[in-house]
């Protein structure tokens, strides 16, 4: 029997199509599995709206700072900085001219407290300390001791947003307190580009936003405190001379001028205090 063209045809287009369904199978699958291991990997790209703005610091002057601080807490006041340093045996409160980086009032906290991060509240001026789950408040004028209080956990960044003290302890968390009692009223968990970002240290409330400075990073974010979202990420890198960064230890402090809406910005040992802006990276 003579076999018509049409019908010869007809199982190869069969054989051509399944060929193809099962490539296009395995392409699909293969895609699958690559996109399960970058999620694994954490290197999924996140939504553009969720990604950190980029920016930088621009130094407007560099001042003379003690390279025997620790700095953990830093905020400026009434044309003064305030200043919490650390280690046990070493930890301090202390009031500083800026601009000379003269120490004009020195409070020392005996061992083995080890003081940690620093605001100034209604209440007075608050100090944090890591691991003994005390934090005091002094008078701001004075620097007087005014009263003691219990925490549990530990105490590294603290600043105040007009309503509640934002407190970090190493986590990715940022609570907020009551000021007066030091109560948790809520906590926020703070993500960069869709990661949850942790090691928060030092922090600075201002302009409705909380900066933070990340340990062992030598960049600042600016966290929505609301969100917990990084709204930017701003680099800090390479302030120090070689011969100024020998010594020196990580970037943390952070101190907001309203009179400018500039910022001071130092590091643990660090011998200089730097006044800035934030710009974008591009600028």
């Amino acid at each position: 029997m003579r076999v018509s063209p049409d019908t010869r045809a007809a199982p190869m287009l069969n054989r051509r199509t399944k060929r193809g369904i099962f490539l296009g199978v395995a392409v699909v699958a293969a895609a699958i599995a690559a996109l399960a291991w970058w999620s694994r990997a954490g290197a999924i790209i996140p939504a553009a709206q969720d990604q950190a703005r980029q920016m930088r610091v621009e130094v407007i002057a560099s001042y003379p700072h003690d390279r025997g601080a620790f700095t953990q807490g830093l905020l400026y006041d009434g044309g003064v900085l305030y200043e919490s340093t650390g280690l046990e045996g070493e930890s301090t409160l202390r009031r500083v001219d800026p601009k000379t980086g003269r120490v004009l009032q020195t409070v020392a906290l005996p061992p083995p407290l080890f003081a940690e991060g620093l605001a100034l509240a209604p209440q007075g001026l608050v100090q944090l300390t890591w691991q003994n789950d005390t934090g005091f408040v002094y008078d701001a004028a004075t620097l007087a001791p005014r009263r003691q209080f219990k925490y549990s956990g530990d105490g590294w960044g603290l600043c105040f947003d007009g309503a509640s003290l934002a407190m970090t302890d190493g986590s990715d968390t940022l609570a907020f307190r009551a000021p007066d009692t030091f109560a948790v009223q809520r906590t926020v968990r703070v993500t960069m580009d869709g990661t949850p970002l942790r090691s928060i240290n030092e922090l600075e409330c201002a302009n409705g936003s909380v900066y933070a400075n990340v340990w062992h990073r030598t960049f600042i974010v600016r966290i929505d405190p609301a969100t917990g979202l990084v709204l930017e990420r701003i680099e800090a890198g390479g302030l120090l001379t070689a011969s100024e960064a020998d010594g020196a230890d990580v970037l943390n402090g952070i101190a907001h001028d309203p009179s400018d809406g500039t910022f001071y910005i130092t590091g643990k040992r660090w011998p200089k205090l730097f006044k800035v802006r934030f710009v974008p990276a591009g600028a």
